[in-house]
């Protein structure tokens, strides 16, 4: 009776854990669909909802695909961003700052309540020994590029030869054998193309805003930094 009463408890515990771990996925799963829908959103909102004629709506929809969000969850995004469809406006929005040792720090936002955001950016920057600057104050230390990662064991000069055709700025090779192509901004989905098209896939793309120059962080302070 004792080890069948054992038994129940540890199948119900494990049952417990599967419950709780499925919870947490299923809640991180819907923040990433979440943002997403808003980039999609945003994109069809501010070029043809038409993605062959939209290349920032092409990119957010081969993040959400990537991410497996259903074809209709996608659709009705575009349908909201183009108007065809009622939903929530949402804005973007750039805030720029100070973090821990004067670490600068651009925040890009999409939302549909200015005053509730700038208001949400703003504690957090307080909270964490960084203050909310104006417009301009540190967008100047940035540059916006485009980035895509390759699995050590890519062909390099292959894949050299078709980013730098496609108009990529460089192809860096990493310790670990990994590689790294960055392009300009408005040329990111044009590399991208053609590797694709010649079969070399990234493990990773992104657009982003890179940093001129670093600043030396203790290791605590990173680690507040990077809440």
């Amino acid at each position: 009776m004792g080890k069948k009463t054992e038994s129940v408890r540890a199948a119900h515990s494990k049952w417990e854990n599967i419950q709780h771990r499925k919870g947490k996925q299923d809640s991180k799963r819907g923040k990433i669909f979440t943002r997403l829908i808003k980039e999609i959103t945003v994109a069809a909102r501010m070029g043809d909802s038409d993605p062959a004629g939209n290349p920032r709506l092409r990119l957010a929809m081969e993040k959400a695909y990537a991410q497996n969000m259903p074809k209709d969850n996608v659709e009705r995004a575009i349908k909201r961003g183009s108007g065809e469809l009622d939903g929530v406006n949402y804005t973007e929005i750039r805030y720029e700052g100070y973090g821990i040792n004067g670490a600068a720090v651009i925040v890009d936002c999409m939302t549909d309540n200015k005053t509730r955001t700038v208001a949400d950016v703003r504690h957090a920057f307080t909270k964490h020994g960084g203050n909310l600057g104006t417009d301009g104050s540190v967008s100047f230390l940035f540059k916006h590029c485009g980035q895509m990662f390759f699995a050590p064991g890519t062909n390099e000069d292959a894949l050299m030869e078709v980013a730098l055709d496609a108009g990529a700025e460089d192809v860096v090779s990493h310790d670990d054998g990994s590689l790294e192509v960055v392009t300009g901004p408005h040329d990111f989905i044009d590399v991208k193309q053609s590797c694709s098209c010649r079969l070399i896939s990234p493990t990773l793309h992104r657009k982003i805003a890179t940093h001129a120059a670093y600043v030396h962080s203790s290791a605590p302070a990173q680690r507040i930094f990077h809440r």
